[in-house]
Formats: C-alpha cells, structure tokens, sequence
C-alpha cells in the first residue's frame, strides 16, 4: 500500500535511531526513509552516537527492557533523553518511557511523567483498529492499530494529551518526548512520524 500524507521535503542532515533490539522496528525505518531521513538500527551503544532523534517501537516491554540492559543500551538511551535528545514510543515505547507502569516493577526510562497499563486493551487476540482525532495532525483521523496496547492512566501537568479512545488516553506528548499506545508504523499515514520529526 503506498504511503499517504508524504512528507513534502526532506528533512535535511536528519539521522534517526531506531531501536532493533525486537519489535515492529523495520515498519518505523520504512516510514521514516518515507520521510526523507536517514536512518541507523540502534542495537550497541555506539550506535546513539550522532543520532538526532530515537524511535522505541513496539513490542514485549520486558523483553525489551532486558535487551536494553543486556546491550548495555539503557543508561546511555535514558541520559541521552535527560539530556534532550527526542524520543518517540510506540506500544512498549511508551510503556517504557512511562515514569509508573501500573502492578508492575519492571526497568523503564521513567522520562515521561505519565503512568500507564501493559495489555490494557486485551490479548493479541482482542487486536483492533480504530479512527482517532488528533487534532495537532489535521481534521482527518488517524487509523490507529492496536495489538496488547497499554494507556495512559495518569499524565503529569506537563503532559499533553493529544488524543484518546473511548476516554483512555492514547497519545501524549511532553517536551521532545511523543508516545502513541498505538502502531502508526503499520498504516500508510505518515502524519505521526512527521510530527516527530518537527521536535528536531
């Protein structure tokens, strides 16, 4: 299916990571090389460096929280957030940028000020696709994909709220920070990863 909503230049000198330790991760480089950027698959320390931007997609948030650790990933991805470098999660992304994840104590970045809840919409077998207003991206919706996707429970006063689903949050922003519960990766509309890209 070809994509929609192309970006209309390139963004120029633009290098993003995109983490491959597991996950949808492939979907994201394909968008983003829509989008006219350069991309790195980010699986060593090393692999930050000179990075303007990073992508966690989805996935298992534990066993990508592990990989983090395992590749020695995760203090370096954490100080480089702290430090102001843009990041956008998607499903486990946002888990794990979550400060608090709800009846659980598994490793996360903590760099947003959002609590959130793992498989908040069911099982893989309860996967979905809904229309969501996001009015930051147009009067046109969004089809969002859902598969195990959590929700914001909480969100800090400096959180944006940039769309919800029957009452759940779904998408929010702080700073440089965005998170989606949903896979913008696997629809054609590239709206989203362009407006990650406009944080650069």
């Amino acid at each position: 299916m070809p994509r929609t909503n192309a970006c209309r230049s390139a963004v120029g000198n633009v290098r993003i990571g995109v983490l491959a330790a597991q996950g949808a991760f492939r979907e994201h480089i394909i968008a983003l090389g829509a989008c006219g950027v350069e991309t790195l698959e980010v699986r060593k320390p090393e692999h930050l460096d000179g990075i303007d931007g990073l992508i966690i997609p989805g996935g298992e948030s534990t066993a990508i929280a592990r990989l983090l650790q395992d590749f020695g990933l995760f203090d370096k991805v954490r100080a480089m957030g702290e430090a102001g470098l843009p990041i956008f999660g998607t499903c486990a992304g946002m888990v794990l940028l979550a400060k608090e994840i709800e009846g659980s104590g598994q490793p996360r970045l903590g760099l947003m000020d959002i609590a959130v809840r793992r498989n908040a919409f069911g099982r893989q077998v309860d996967s979905f696709e809904a229309d969501l207003a996001i009015p930051v991206l147009g009067e046109e919706p969004v089809r969002g994909v859902f598969i195990r996707a959590p929700y914001v429970t909480n969100a800090g006063p400096g959180v944006r709220v940039l769309a919800t689903l029957d009452g759940k949050i779904v998408l929010v922003e702080q700073g440089k920070f965005l998170a989606a519960a949903f896979h913008p990766e696997l629809t054609p509309d590239l709206r989203l990863h362009q407006y990650f890209l406009a944080k650069i």
